[in-house]
């Protein structure tokens, strides 16, 4: 069961002459009034009361007040607290007559439920540290953070090598006509010199062939005398013909050409052979920024799937990238009463015993954004205690000059009583 306040007295804090107040039980009291009349001073003295010396007005006495402030406030778990007397002292009392202090009302009093602005003023990151300290899903979440960082900037790196090696295949020449190897000269004067060799055995034969014509043509003149030997030299003359039938000269202009033209068609090869390269360098990182991408999304789906999983105060509240945000909204971009149903709902979840939180200045609260709020506190049964300056029929409570307007107002009211309501 959370601790809320059933009643307060002030006495001489701030612009206080004397104040009695009973908050409603859950949802929202208004303290209304004009300005610097006292609305603040009530907060003020309630977290002085509960929240310790640390709370304590510059100026806690009333200026010319010869009495010292007198706080006293009664909890609905029955503990009565005061401060009174010249050193205001703090006092409380529980149900059988024992005696505490401080410590007794830190285990149920939130620390930011008496000062809401601190919340709201931190930073993002503030806040939602404080939201994942209270889910308890803070080192969890900062892992998966730090995971999805160092994969945000693995990938954008190879991303820009991607497109750096895409850019540079694209720049590269390309001949169609050229081979897929490098032309090696050495193996282009070879296949000449094999071609010249042949084409000397060639020539070699042909000089064979004028040679025997020649022998031929010496033995017709003397074919009377040489009857004998015409025989042999007519078969050697037929088989020399017939072999020299089938003689070709290979050409080597081309291989002259090629290897005239060597450097040229390598230079060719090798703007081939690195467009290639560039090309699988480009597919390789394109490759490698798809997969980072898949782990990219696959820890943004653990850290969604962390924080719908998590005990959180609110529906649709949530971190991204380290920044609290409601409704997919980050805190610079809700609404005035989105903030404070935010950090209400926060503070309450820092410690569920504390069922109050204190809120100053609602003026920027239209009517209907009031009611809303307050349907909201009723709902979550929470106590809500603020000021607003305005002495419409909103506000329960109106503070003129010091006092509860309608009651009575005495300059020198006697001072209650401990524990006299």
């Amino acid at each position: 069961m959370s601790v809320k306040i059933n009643q307060l007295e002030v006495e001489n804090v701030k612009r206080i002459k004397a104040v009695k107040v009973e908050p409603t039980p859950s949802g929202l009291t208004l303290i209304g009034g004009r300005n610097q009349q006292g609305k603040t001073s009530v907060l003020d003295a309630i977290a002085w009361a509960l929240g310790g010396n640390s709370f304590r007005p510059s100026s806690a006495k009333r200026d010319g007040s010869v009495i010292p402030p007198t706080i006293n406030m009664k909890l609905s778990n029955g503990l009565i607290v005061e401060r009174k007397g010249k050193n205001s002292d703090l006092k409380v009392i529980d149900p059988s007559g024992q005696k505490g202090g401080q410590q007794l009302l830190n285990e149920f009093v939130e620390q930011l439920a008496l000062d809401l602005p601190k919340f709201m003023r931190a930073n993002s990151k503030e806040k939602a540290n404080t939201l994942l300290q209270i889910i308890g899903v803070g080192d969890q979440l900062y892992e998966l953070e730090k995971n999805e960082a160092e994969l945000y900037n693995k990938r954008h790196a190879i991303g820009q090598i991607a497109d750096q090696k895409t850019k540079f295949a694209k720049e590269q020449p390309y001949y169609e006509d050229a081979p897929k190897e490098l032309v090696s000269a050495s193996a282009l004067i070879q296949q000449q010199q094999e071609i010249l060799a042949q084409n000397g055995e060639n020539q070699r034969k042909r000089d064979n062939l004028a040679k025997i014509e020649e022998a031929s043509k010496n033995i017709q003149k003397q074919i009377d005398d040489l009857l004998q030997r015409q025989a042999i030299i007519l078969a050697d003359l037929e088989v020399a013909r017939k072999s020299a039938l089938d003689l070709h000269d290979e050409s080597t202009e081309e291989l002259e050409r090629n290897i005239n033209q060597i450097e040229e068609i390598n230079i060719k090869v090798r703007a081939n052979m690195d467009k290639d390269k560039a090309e699988d360098d480009a597919r390789e990182y394109q490759n490698q920024y798809e997969e980072l991408t898949s782990q990219l999304t696959n820890v943004r789906k653990q850290k969604l799937d962390l924080l719908q999983d998590a005990d959180l105060p609110l529906p649709e509240l949530s971190v991204e990238d380290g920044e609290l945000t409601y409704k997919g909204k980050k805190w610079d971009s809700m609404s005035g009463s989105e903030q404070l149903k935010v950090s209400v709902a926060i503070v309450r979840k820092l410690n569920p015993k504390c069922g109050f939180v204190l809120i100053d200045k609602l003026e920027a609260m239209d009517m209907d954004t009031l009611k809303e709020f307050g349907v909201w506190l009723e709902q979550e049964g929470l106590q809500a205690i603020a000021t607003r300056v305005s002495t419409g029929p909103e506000c329960e409570i109106i503070i003129e000059d010091g006092y509860v307007k309608g009651e009575e107002q005495m300059q020198d009211a006697p001072q209650w009583k401990e524990g006299e309501f």
